[in-house]
């Protein structure tokens, strides 16, 4: 009966970058899912399963922002997306409190990205969204054309 089942604390995966923070509670098949998130940054999780009662309350860094965060439940797992109040340096940890992280919280490192390797892809998202290096074929047929500008011009007088 469900009274005999009991309360276990499933494990999580995190990873973040500048603007939100990605929480994988890895829980299969779960039933009945309950996730509350608040502004001031808990997160409460519960569900059950065929053989146990999940649950977990989350003191995270910082506060976050509650309305833009995200839930995806999937047969293998619970996905929640939770934007930052504003984007920034990434947190020291995932939890409030300072001291060894719990053992159920762990490193997503197949999403982990450092704040430098976000800066890298932001910035070749910029320069690669500028041209097309088959544009630039074009560019080089007018080249061959004598042009008014390829005129020699006068040293300029110190």
């Amino acid at each position: 009966s469900e009274s005999l089942m009991s309360t276990r604390t499933p494990t999580c995966t995190w990873a973040q970058r500048m603007d939100r923070i990605l929480l994988t509670v890895d829980v299969q098949n779960v039933e009945k899912p309950s996730i509350q998130l608040t502004k001031d940054g808990r997160l409460v999780f519960s569900a059950t399963t065929a053989d146990a009662t999940w649950a977990l309350d989350l003191e995270l860094y910082e506060p976050v922002d509650d309305q833009a965060s995200k839930v995806s439940v999937t047969a293998r797992n619970i996905f929640v997306m939770i934007m930052k109040t504003e984007e920034g340096p990434h947190w020291p940890r995932l939890m409030k409190a300072k001291g060894k992280t719990p053992p159920f919280i762990k490193i997503d490192w197949g999403r982990w990205k450092d704040e430098d390797e976000e800066d890298e892809e932001a910035n070749k998202d910029a320069f690669d969204s500028q041209y097309d290096f088959a544009d630039m074929a074009s560019f080089a047929d007018d080249a061959q054309a004598p042009d008014s500008d390829d005129e020699d011009l006068p040293d300029l007088e110190s």
